[in-house]
């Protein structure tokens, strides 16, 4: 909480990066409308690690754009993870719900 209000963070997951690239429309209009609102989701490097395949990614790299890649530690790890356990990792992220979700308010 900070000045009590409750602040939500957005954590990208591999699978938001995965759709960026595939230029998943369920996923780029609402990071468009975040990008828009000058709302800075944050990308754990370990997500990025996952989805990067070398060679030009354009895509991702878009997305990457003004990011902030966070380092590994434990509360990013926290954060990344819980964005994933709704879904199962066997199967592709819905196309009727987003790839990244928010993580849970910060204290």
């Amino acid at each position: 909480m900070i000045g009590g209000r409750v602040v939500r963070t957005i954590v990208y997951d591999t699978g938001t990066l995965l759709a960026a690239e595939r230029r998943n429309p369920d996923f780029l209009a609402p990071h468009d409308k975040l990008t828009a609102a000058h709302i800075r989701p944050i990308v754990p490097v370990v997500v990025l690690a996952q989805a990067w395949r070398g060679g030009p990614q354009h895509q991702i790299s878009r997305v990457l754009k003004g990011r902030d890649i966070l380092p590994s530690d434990q509360r990013t790890g926290r954060a990344a993870g819980g964005t994933s356990s709704t879904r199962s990792s066997s199967r592709p992220p819905s196309s009727t719900k987003p790839p990244w979700s928010p993580a849970t308010p910060t204290t």
